[in-house]
């Protein structure tokens, strides 16, 4: 009952939204270059909730998530959009290694992300399971998740290593680091 009135008032504010036209949202970020982090420079970023496929995607500081998804999810649907819109911000933000980096491991770290923030959804792998590291996105979040906890900032350190290009070497790199914290 409160999903169907969160999506009623969600679909509410979205008429409304059609003659109002946007919302903007200023966020001042006082911290680039902090720490030696290189951000990138993103100014704006617009949301769509649009009829589409799938769930969501992101492109050109653009999401855009799909209403027949929202329109159609079984389950708490504040906790999903929230999910869906830490994944995608992520992809904003992240660096891709110039286009180097799997598929794979740029959703897995988006995923970690969704995870640390604990939206994850209830078919997600649990810890320790999965074949591989980069089976599926919640997999490699997991696997994301385990190296994280023995470096605090293990994926943040990746990150900042895909800015300009990808090397399956650096899981040796920041593997080493972690267990002798060199």
């Amino acid at each position: 009952m409160a999903d169907a009135l969160f999506f009623s008032c969600l679909l509410l504010f979205l008429a409304a939204m059609q003659c109002t036209g946007a919302v903007d949202y200023a966020v001042n970020g006082n911290t680039s270059n902090s720490d030696g982090c290189v951000q990138k420079n993103v100014l704006k970023v617009t949301l769509f909730i649009e009829n589409g496929d799938g769930v969501a995607f992101a492109n050109n500081n653009q999401i855009h998530v799909n209403a027949n998804y929202l329109g159609t999810y079984k389950g708490d649907l504040r906790r999903e959009f929230n999910g869906v819109l830490y994944h995608k911000m992520t992809h904003i933000w992240q660096w891709d290694g110039n286009g180097q980096t799997s598929v794979r491991l740029i959703e897995g770290i988006a995923d970690f992300v969704r995870l640390k923030a604990n939206y994850i959804p209830s078919h997600w792998v649990q810890p320790g399971h999965g074949d591989r590291w980069d089976q599926r996105s919640d997999v490699t979040a997991r696997f994301l998740e385990y190296y994280d906890g023995l470096r605090n900032g293990f994926v943040a350190e990746l990150n900042k290593k895909m800015r300009s290009g990808y090397n399956a070497g650096y899981f040796v790199e920041l593997d080493y680091k972690a267990k002798y914290g060199n």
